[in-house]
């Protein structure tokens, strides 16, 4: 039974760290953000949801339900158009950690 456990141990421990992004490298490309969701993810209008401080997997599924059209919102889409999964954990990670 050991040998389950420790496979499904590392298989747990690669996964959560591939999905782990750069926060740094999300912190660049947030700048597109910061109109509406602050500089920081903290939003200037109530309209508009704060980023800030989110679990970076709920934010990761709901950039990638946009860009994706699981969600639709006709300024979010064009804005998410072009992410890369990459891009996606990258802000996820940078306003997560916010």
């Amino acid at each position: 039974m050991k040998p389950f456990y420790y496979a499904l141990f590392t298989t747990l421990l690669a996964t959560s760290s591939a999905m782990a992004g750069d926060a740094e490298a999300g912190k660049a490309k947030a700048v597109m953000c910061a109109a509406c969701h602050g500089a920081t993810g903290t939003s200037v209008n109530p309209m508009w949801p704060n980023l800030a401080g989110q679990h970076e997997l709920y934010l990761a599924k709901q950039i990638k339900d946009f860009r994706d059209g699981a969600r639709k919102d006709p300024m979010m889409a064009p804005l998410v158009a072009g992410l890369s999964d990459a891009d996606i954990a990258n802000l996820a990670a940078f306003y997560a950690a916010q």
